[in-house]
């Protein structure tokens, strides 16, 4: 039950082979589709979830082989955030940034494009918000999370639905 079944540098390669080639794939299919969470946590509990899910379930006949996987995939993470933090320059590369969806009252049909967003939607969110017209806004930016923070023209706090008048 405690013994590798497997030889530990072959776990660890399989496990950083994984990470990077998942988190490639999750950077390239654009910041929208991870919903609330970053692209790294999502990425972070798939992979955690099937690395120890044999082991749970008893398929694999090592919990040794799940926790050394586990282990690797944990570390791949921390080894990115730590060179997206000491490198700035990999940093783009590594981890997802905002990026101007709007800017004084214009949408970025670009990025809109890219990320397969429609102006309705665009607006949806914008009335979540509490801003009925695009020319309230002085900027807009699709977060890494998925998210989309606004800034209003006049100050407005956006940070969320808009307050119902006091009584």
């Amino acid at each position: 039950m405690f013994r590798l079944d497997t030889p530990l540098p072959e776990l660890v390669v399989r496990g950083v082979v994984i990470y990077a080639a998942v988190l490639t794939l999750l950077r390239l299919t654009g910041q929208r589709e991870s919903g609330g969470l970053g692209l790294t946590d999502v990425l972070i509990v798939v992979m955690i979830a099937q690395a120890v899910g044999g082991g749970l379930v008893g398929e694999s006949h090592s919990v040794t082989d799940a926790v050394v996987l586990a282990a690797t995939i944990l570390l791949c993470s921390v080894a990115v955030d730590a060179l997206a933090y000491r490198f700035p320059a990999l940093s783009g590369l590594l981890k997802a940034r905002p990026r101007p969806l709007i800017e004084d009252g214009r949408l970025n049909h670009r990025l809109m494009r890219r990320e397969l967003l429609t102006t309705e939607e665009v607006l949806s969110q914008l009335r979540l918000h509490g801003i009925q017209d695009l020319a309230e806004v002085r900027c807009a930016y699709l977060e890494p999370n998925g998210m989309i923070s606004v800034v209003a023209r006049h100050g407005q706090d956006t940070s969320g639905p808009p307050r119902p008048p006091a009584l």
